[in-house]
């Protein structure tokens, strides 16, 4: 029997994620960087109208109102909801920052190469960005945390 979180379908540009992630954590894969925030339920349900990078108070609010979450999670021994939180921080502080660097959050060009960051394009956008990042920071020092990836990772062994 195929895993229903990694089947493909001819008009997929990714896994279809058909799985409740509360109910099956095992299904759950950490995957890289920012992968699955707009695919993994309930928890994009639940995060994605946390979230949000307009500017330094909106971020604060948002980056609080996630980490509260991971909090949550961390108690309910829910390590998908987790890494997932970690996953909505990490994108808060990539999002701002890439419109703190590149004007308008365009970092690549009409011509497709890649432009020059600019220090700082939007300094409201860094602001928020590195609220995030403090949130971020705080969920990957998180012993809590580790030690429920270390035990998922070995889970899915």
């Amino acid at each position: 029997m195929s895993d229903p979180s990694t089947e493909r379908g001819p008009d997929d540009d990714g896994p279809e994620y058909d799985v409740d992630f509360r109910a099956d954590p095992e299904a759950y894969e950490i995957g890289r960087g920012e992968e699955g925030v707009f695919k993994v339920e309930p928890y994009k349900s639940e995060l994605l109208p946390l979230w949000s990078y307009a500017d330094e108070e909106s971020a604060e609010e948002a980056a609080e109102a996630i980490y509260e979450r991971y909090e949550r999670y961390r108690e309910d021994d829910d390590f998908p909801g987790m890494d997932m939180a970690r996953k909505y921080l990490r994108m808060g502080y990539t999002r701002a920052m890439r419109y703190a660097k590149y004007p308008g959050g365009k970092k690549y060009g009409d011509d497709g190469t890649e432009r020059e960051p600019e220090r700082w394009a939007d300094g409201e956008k860094r602001a928020a960005a590195l609220v995030f990042e403090e949130y971020w920071e705080r969920v990957r020092e998180d012993g809590a945390y580790r030690d429920a990836r270390e035990r998922h990772r070995k889970r899915r062994e």
